[in-house]
């Protein structure tokens, strides 16, 4: 049973969205110029993705994007998010492909006609191969491609674009991707990690000015807004024991490695002086040029906020037997947290979700308000995803019947609803996902989607918790949400 929350009018003008990844949905993998991803490439690795799935066709959303923009004009979604795909815009990063940027033009023109605002991610972990071929994201040099590729989708779209976000997540391309080795490019070198993680923040403060000198922090009019930011995936990393020492650092060098090396260098532009300490002599201080911090510390018009789980840690092992984290293949992997490799993640009983992670909304009220307290210059926030993965089954009656990811998404909507009251200044929400898709490692094993999809027809279900969601946005508009069942 969840609690009712006190009735709370929603901000005005507060979004209501749901999220997606091109790569994730599109297909359409090698047609109309569009070459190679980091994720076509490292798919095809044997062990890298959970039954040998491929992205190759995904959901075909490039082929059945108009369907998918009626489906979200149905469910009365507000915004849509979506990213744009830096292979198929810009094959090798060698040209600007027309054709692709068409499909994206006829995307945003749908969901204009559809009364949806579009919310454009420029990068959510698609880097053309042939710039990881030249060293991806450890070389400082693809931060300065992808200002010109954001220059490139600006010069197409900005007219009718008015939500510009740089990075999605850049802990798990940087962090999990070159040094756990999970994600692509499937690395597992902490110092090249670190040189992804500093290189993206460098990429991201230059693409912002870019974005702004070409005008994308106005509208139309020429007033300001929520206009250019970017979207971090943040935890409450928890002592599992808050009265040992050992499980507190523990605590502190996660929330370190995992919020604050992200926000703070944004933020305040400088790196946390007690993470350079943990990573003294990791590489991070190399990569680190004269004036970099000063280009990373642009403005933000706003922060989106991922979040799916806390995260209980501590500095011991684990004991023998005890839980251990799902994993997508046997493939060999390694920690993200460079230098703080032995932290463990023990269980704390809580209800888990078919990813195998914690569920426990009142983490995310305690995340938005603490960031509020802890950054008084923080700009606006927006909870730009928030989902859970179950296990899906079509009853007898052709309908998805899902009651967990049905109270996963109230109970977090309601905490939210609370967030805002304790004083966070959050102005929209958006579901993950719209779709069931590739969902990057683990395949097409796992399913987040409010919309469900045979993979074999491309045919499309809306969820009980699709209509659930539909419900709460109609309620919103007379400003009041009264929680869960």
């Amino acid at each position: 049973m969840i609690t009712q929350p006190k009735l709370t009018p929603w901000p005005a003008g507060f979004i209501w969205g749901s999220a997606t990844a091109a790569a994730q949905i599109e297909g359409a993998a090698h047609e109309d110029g569009k070459e190679d991803s980091i994720w076509d490439h490292f798919a095809r690795v044997p062990g890298a993705i959970a039954n040998g799935d491929l992205p190759e066709k995904a959901v075909d959303h490039y082929h059945r994007m108009p369907e998918d923009v009626q489906l979200m004009k149905r469910l009365g979604l507000g915004s849509y998010r979506f990213s744009t795909s830096w292979a198929r815009i810009k094959p090798g990063d060698r040209f600007v492909n027309h054709t692709g940027l068409d499909f994206y033009s006829r995307l945003v023109d749908e969901l204009l006609e559809a009364g949806i605002l579009p919310w454009l991610t420029l990068y959510h972990w698609d880097l053309p191969q042939a710039l990881e071929d030249r060293g991806g994201w450890t070389n400082r040099d693809t931060a300065y491609r992808f200002a010109d590729y954001a220059e490139a989708v600006y010069g197409r779209l900005g007219d009718r674009v008015t939500h510009w976000t740089t990075f999605n997540e850049p802990l798990c391309s940087s962090l999990i991707g070159y040094a756990a080795g999970e994600h692509a490019p499937g690395r597992t070198e902490p110092k090249a990690a670190l040189a992804a993680t500093h290189h993206q923040h460098l990429a991201h403060g230059l693409a912002s000015k870019r974005l702004r000198e070409l005008g994308a922090s106005q509208g139309k009019t020429g007033e300001t807004g929520d206009r250019i930011g970017i979207t971090l995936n943040l935890t409450n990393a928890v002592p599992i024991d808050p009265s040992d020492p050992v499980d507190l650092d523990a605590a502190r060098r996660i929330d370190a490695l995992w919020n604050r090396m992200y926000l703070e260098p944004l933020l305040l532009g400088a790196y946390p002086a007690d993470l350079l300490r943990d990573l003294e002599g990791q590489g991070l201080d190399d990569v680190i040029m004269e004036g970099d911090l000063a280009v990373i510390a642009q403005p933000l018009d706003f922060l989106g906020v991922n979040h799916y789980h806390d995260d209980a840690v501590s500095g011991h092992p684990q004991a023998p037997g005890s839980r251990r984290a799902a994993q997508p293949t046997a493939r060999p992997k390694s920690s993200p947290f460079v230098g703080s490799e032995f932290v463990t993640f023990p269980s704390r009983g809580l209800p888990r979700t078919s990813m195998d992670w914690e569920v426990h909304p009142d983490g995310l009220r305690r995340l938005l308000v603490r960031l509020g307290l802890q950054y008084p210059k923080l700009p606006p926030l927006y909870v730009t995803e928030n989902g859970a993965a179950y296990d899906d089954v079509i009853s007898p009656d052709g309908c998805i019947h899902d009651p967990e990811r049905t109270a996963y998404i109230r109970a977090h909507i309601t905490a939210v609803s609370r967030a805002i009251d304790d004083g966070a200044d959050v102005r929209g929400y958006f579901v993950w996902s719209l779709l069931d898709n590739f969902e990057w490692a683990w395949g097409y094993g796992k399913r987040f989607g409010i919309v469900g999809v045979d993979y074999a027809t491309g045919e499309r279900t809306i969820k009980d918790s699709g209509l659930a969601y539909s419900e709460i946005i109609s309620k919103s508009a007379a400003s009041v949400y009264t929680g869960g069942d």
